[in-house]
């Protein structure tokens, strides 16, 4: 039976070309999942990010009415991929946290597990469906409720360091930690909330560098890529 994970991603996967949504990228991220999955069948749920459309936190407005906007951000990056997968030949559902039910499915974890299960890959949109909550807690979350293995957050750096690698050519790379070890050295893999859910869940974080090709494969297959942080 394939193991089940959730993929993180950043909305500025979506980016190119200074096109906040870019058909290009949507085409290149698309083909990076269906060849990982073709290699590794496994099922696959996906949380998107909104950073290329919304900063809530740069907004002078209400942080609720911000965030709110941002789920709707993850709506249109999630319909977006939605697309690009079908079009390349993946099953592809949306589930949202909230409902626009002309559009997309209403976000149920039995309905999302079934369709996993399935074979389906499952673009699940609006964060936790509440404010105050990052894309990163949503993905736990949902990882949680669709009894997923783990977590693999798509970054640009092939890792956890030390420090930021970019600034800090000194800086070192862990192949493996544990939460106990990452609290402790006082890491910034995830956001608090959603650190503490992986914890509490024992649902463990693959940090990889999605841009690199063949990482996204190396991650379903479990072979040796990015920073493994497990119980």
């Amino acid at each position: 039976m394939p193991r089940r994970v959730v993929l993180k991603l950043s909305g500025e996967t979506l980016c190119q070309d200074n096109l906040s949504i870019s058909s290009a990228a949507l085409e290149k991220t698309a083909g990076q999942i269906k060849t990982a999955l073709t290699e590794y069948p496994t099922e696959l749920a996906i949380v998107i990010g909104a950073g290329n459309l919304w900063r809530g936190a740069k907004q002078n407005m209400d942080r609720v009415w911000s965030d709110k906007i941002g789920m709707l951000a993850t709506l249109m990056n999630a319909m977006a991929l939605k697309n690009a997968l079908s079009e390349a030949g993946l099953n592809a559902k949306v589930f949202c946290a909230k409902g626009v039910s002309e559009m997309v499915e209403l976000y149920d974890q039995f309905a999302a597990r079934d369709f996993l299960a399935s074979g389906g890959v499952a673009v699940l949109a609006g964060g936790t469906g509440s404010p105050y909550f990052t894309t990163d807690t949503g993905a736990v979350l949902r990882a949680a409720e669709l009894n997923a293995a783990q977590v693999l957050k798509a970054t640009q750096i092939d890792g956890v360091y030390t420090d930021d690698p970019k600034k800090n050519p000194q800086a070192k790379k862990f192949d493996k930690l544990t939460f106990s070890q990452a609290l402790a050295k006082h890491l910034k893999i995830m956001d608090e909330t959603a650190f503490a859910l992986c914890m509490e869940t024992n649902i463990e974080i693959l940090v990889f560098d999605f841009y690199k090709a063949g990482n996204l494969s190396l991650a379903l297959s479990g072979g040796q890529v990015g920073t493994l942080v497990t119980k």
